[in-house]
């Protein structure tokens, strides 16, 4: 790989001993998927993915002691993902209990992320590029992020350039500053794979035609058309659904990049020039999104068990969401006669979001309905023995994919927290 004198310098110790191992790392990286070349990092922001104090954690915290004891500080400040817990959501004392050994080493955690630069005690949310987080990069800005559903929505809705990383790496580039070039940051990793085709007779859940789509072409990269019929700009409402659209298209495939003709920055510019010479051909109407829900696994011990708890916000909640929720909420509560959901919903958004959102009055309605407003990550309180058992229902195909959660569609959920059947 040929590198810069800056980039050799760092490699060669000059930067100390930790740069250089960090740069070591980086460098075998890219030479793993054939790089060439660093890039440097133009975002102002990175993120991390590892945001939960897991006990069996070990190496990383001792690799981030290294880091921090070697001066090896990341370059820019960061966000990182939902922290796995907060007393307002429910658990039993069994629960409590075990979460506090699984998640024991939270607090110290916390700190070294404090000391590595997080860029503020908000800014824990799989959605970071928020506008009340702050962490939005800008179009053509190179990331050294983690994360699928962020990336896949900073590549996609933002038009910024960043390879789907694992963790760790995420740090590492923000650290010395600069990316191995390939994948999703060539101009030849971004045109697309497929091209798919939106048949459908009104405009499917977002969660579910991402699912059909990722499941489909896994970790290509697909150009979709037929969405103009719902959508005509990239309004927040817009935003949201390629928000939640995006992380399934992430998690049941590999999807880190997106064009939707039309709308989203790069096909607004090239069109379908965008598409590769040998392009494939997908078409999603009513019946393929209706078998794509019924092929779903459902993996509870008791099939025909009553829900105890809801989760919504996998990726977390955007402000209009919650408002939405909250009137959807309402309007159905008061059709059927009722005060109370019957089921406890956890709704999920980034502390940031959320503090904006209690100041509404919208907000101490959705609290009186017996909504729970948690800053945490969903997949990170299922995804365990104590929690996996338990009958969890979600509108996130995420949540869905990772967890025992069951999959039902926003309508379906609505209606079952509110006293219906499954």
């Amino acid at each position: 790989m040929e590198l810069t004198k800056r980039q050799q310098d760092i490699l060669d110790g000059k930067e100390g001993d930790v740069k250089a191992k960090v740069m070591k790392t980086l460098v075998m990286y890219g030479e793993t998927f054939g790089s060439e070349r660093m890039v440097d990092i133009t975002g102002e922001y990175g993120h991390l993915v590892t945001s939960f104090g897991l006990s069996v954690m070990k190496p990383v915290y001792d690799l981030m002691d290294t880091l921090i004891e070697g001066g090896a500080l990341s370059g820019q400040k960061f966000s990182v993902d939902p922290r796995p817990l907060e007393d307002c959501v429910p658990r039993n004392l069994i629960q409590n209990i075990f979460f506090k050994v699984m998640y024991s080493k939270q607090s110290d955690y916390d700190a070294q992320l404090k000391k590595l630069g997080i860029m503020s005690p908000d800014a824990y949310t799989c959605t970071c590029y928020m506008d009340e987080v702050g962490n939005t990069p800008k179009e053509g800005d190179v990331l050294s992020w983690a994360e699928s559903s962020a990336v896949v929505y900073a590549n996609s809705i933002l038009g910024a350039r960043c390879n789907r990383n694992s963790g760790i790496l995420d740090l590492f580039g923000s650290i010395v500053g600069c990316v191995p070039y390939f994948g999703l940051l060539t101009d030849e990793g971004r045109k697309a794979d497929w091209l798919i085709e939106v048949r459908t007779s009104r405009r499917p859940e977002a969660q579910l035609l991402g699912s059909a789509i990722g499941m489909k072409v896994m970790e290509d990269v697909p150009y979709v058309v037929g969405m103009d019929r719902y959508f005509t700009s990239l309004t927040d409402e817009a935003k949201a659904y390629f928000k939640d659209f995006g992380a399934a298209t992430a998690s049941n495939g590999a999807v880190g990049l997106y064009h939707i003709e039309g709308l989203t920055p790069e096909a607004l510019k090239h069109g379908r020039t965008l598409l590769k010479e040998n392009y494939k051909t997908f078409v999603i109407d009513d019946e393929v999104l209706e078998n794509t829900e019924k092929n779903y696994p459902i993996i509870w011990k008791d099939m025909n068990a009553k829900p105890k708890l809801a989760f919504i916000g996998c990726p977390h909640l955007s402000h209009a969401q919650l408002l939405s929720w909250t009137d959807r909420i309402g309007n159905t509560l008061r059709d059927k006669g009722m005060k109370k959901l019957s089921i406890k919903t956890v709704m999920t958004a980034a502390p940031a979001v959320l503090k904006e959102f209690r100041k509404t009055e919208e907000a101490k309605r959705l609290e009186s309905y017996g909504v729970v407003l948690s800053y945490i990550c969903p997949l990170m309180y299922m995804n365990n023995p104590m929690c996996g058992s338990m009958p969890v229902i979600t509108c996130s195909n995420k949540l869905r994919t990772y967890t025992s959660a069951r999959y039902f569609k926003e309508d379906a959920l609505l209606d079952i927290i509110t006293g219906g059947a499954l």
